[in-house]
């Protein structure tokens, strides 16, 4: 076995662990930590597998701006009462294990279509015009839709200090005792 087989047996034992771990774990907080693991090392799978935008895109979007809005989601709730009722009962766990059944299949219907589909692929696109797709998407995003972009970035601040505020206020995992 090359290095690079053993890299991605490592990274693909790490996601598969953490993603279980957010399924399986009772803390609402470990969870969304094992789900940023899972989100980091599926950006270090795509850098192994020389796809480094997508790995950026993974990195910045997911590990960044969607773990953002889960904690503070999280940071709403009184996390004691929640983690109660988060994880007790048989219920729960059959719920979890049933999605995660569910999520399995779902995937391996896909990887299945993937290897279907591979006999049917048409000309690759070479990196000269996998870089030029990327630069006339970027060229969209910065002056046809700037103001959309920059607006974005305006409402995920106003959201950040609203959830801030309504958590100290309401008695959320940061409330003034």
């Amino acid at each position: 076995m090359d290095i690079s087989t053993i890299i991605f047996i490592i990274l693909a034992t790490i996601i598969v662990v953490s993603s279980v771990s957010v399924l399986m774990t009772p803390n609402p907080i470990y969870a969304a930590f094992s789900l940023a693991i899972t989100m980091v090392t599926m950006g270090f799978l795509y850098f192994s597998l020389d796809a480094d935008f997508i790995a950026g895109v993974q990195l910045i979007v997911y590990a960044g701006a969607v773990m953002v809005l889960f904690v503070m989601v999280l940071m709403l709730f009184d996390l004691e009462k929640e983690t109660e009722a988060y994880s007790k009962g048989t219920f729960s766990v059959f719920l979890k294990l049933m999605c995660g059944l569910f999520l399995t299949g779902a995937v391996a219907l896909s990887v299945r279509q993937s290897i279907k589909g591979l006999s049917d692929v048409a000309k690759v696109a070479t990196p000269a015009e996998q870089v030029e797709t990327i630069k006339l998407l970027a060229g969209r995003l910065f002056t046809q839709y700037v103001f959309a972009f920059e607006a974005l970035g305006v409402l995920l601040l106003v959201i950040a200090i609203g959830v801030v505020a309504v958590a100290r206020s309401r008695g959320g995992t940061h409330a003034r005792h």
